[in-house]
């Protein structure tokens, strides 16, 4: 049998960090835990528009600071920052910490693979052709500078009736180094005739020396004036 493991988890500590960074002892440490996945369903579902890729939630004292990751912060944002304010405020009700937030904006959504697999998601939805969907999706990554790209379908393609698996891979994905930066993520499409599940890689090169915030901090060099000031 194949040992698959999840390149992120495979990566951490290595060339990148959790997405959740805190410390906690006891029975705090399943009260933070239950808080922080409430406030990712929470912002997750309140603003689905905005294309969030990720949600990084730190915990610095009595502060609890969330950075939210989207291709599309003006959703986010509100006119003169009314819905961000809102946002704040309901998410101050999840938690006894002070919350202020963050909107980073991700200048490349194509080269991301939770916006790619989102994509491809809900354009299955719309039931555009699944081949497409995946070829555009790679088309676009390599375009916009990712080295290697794959793209995994499964479930009752193009509603068939016997569900099958298909993926289409350019370039290079090397899952097995350590060192290269792969992006991974998964989505599932509620099609009229059950779900499709949608995996992609998306490779963007190696990070030398071990370093678990490199990826955050190549992420943030790269797109330095979409960060907003914490509110």
């Amino acid at each position: 049998m194949g040992h698959k493991s999840n390149p992120i988890g495979l990566r951490l500590q290595i060339n990148r960090t959790w997405d959740s960074r805190w410390f906690a002892e006891g029975r705090d440490y399943g009260k933070l835990l239950e808080e922080d996945l409430k406030i990712r369903k929470f912002i997750i579902e309140s603003v689905p528009q905005a294309a969030i890729s990720k949600v990084v939630i730190e915990r610095p004292a009595k502060l609890c600071r969330v950075s939210i990751y989207a291709a599309r912060p003006g959703v986010i944002i509100g006119k003169k920052g009314a819905d961000i304010e809102k946002l704040r405020k309901k998410l101050a009700a999840m938690t006894e910490s002070e919350v202020k937030l963050n909107i980073v904006e991700i200048r490349k959504p194509e080269i991301d693979a939770k916006l790619v697999a989102q994509g491809i998601a809900d354009q299955l939805v719309r039931r555009v052709a699944f081949r497409r969907a995946m070829k555009r999706a790679m088309q676009s990554a390599m375009r916009l500078g990712a080295e290697g790209v794959k793209i995994m379908c499964g479930g009752r393609l193009g509603g068939a009736e016997i569900a099958r698996v298909e993926q289409y891979r350019e370039g290079r994905v090397p899952l097995h180094t350590l060192r290269a930066n792969i992006d991974y993520a998964e989505a599932e499409a509620l099609t009229a005739y059950g779900i499709i599940g949608i995996k992609v890689w998306v490779f963007k090169g190696e990070i030398l020396g071990h370093d678990p915030t490199a990826q955050d901090r190549l992420m943030m060099e790269a797109q330095t004036s979409g960060v907003r000031p914490a509110r």
